[in-house]
């Protein structure tokens, strides 16, 4: 089944339940920051395993005390599809659990 891509406007509404996640209209993306670099390298791969469950993937940029994170669908024409949302959600859901702010 295909994807659909979601119109700004339902990204947008759906966002707001994601504090700290933005759309370029293209993708969502959000960066968390860590007290160092370990606990973010630990979210990194709790966020790979995430990804694996969903068989969905974002970009992840692992920096000293920092992880962003962007995604849109590449089937979908690389729009953000509820595919996207729902990888944000699974990641907003962990974030606390490693001390992301």
């Amino acid at each position: 089944m295909a994807v659909e891509p979601l119109s700004q406007k339902d990204v947008e509404e759906r966002l707001q339940e994601l504090p700290g996640w933005t759309t370029d209209g293209e993708r969502i993306r959000r960066t968390y920051s860590f007290e160092g670099h370990l606990p973010a390298a630990a979210m990194v791969i709790h966020i790979a395993q995430i990804q694996e469950e969903l068989g969905h993937h974002s970009d992840l940029t692992l920096g000293y005390n920092t992880v962003a994170v962007a995604v849109n669908t590449h089937s979908a024409g690389g729009k953000v599809t509820g595919l996207d949302v729902e990888l944000a959600r699974r990641i907003e859901a962990i974030a606390a659990a490693h001390a992301a702010r």
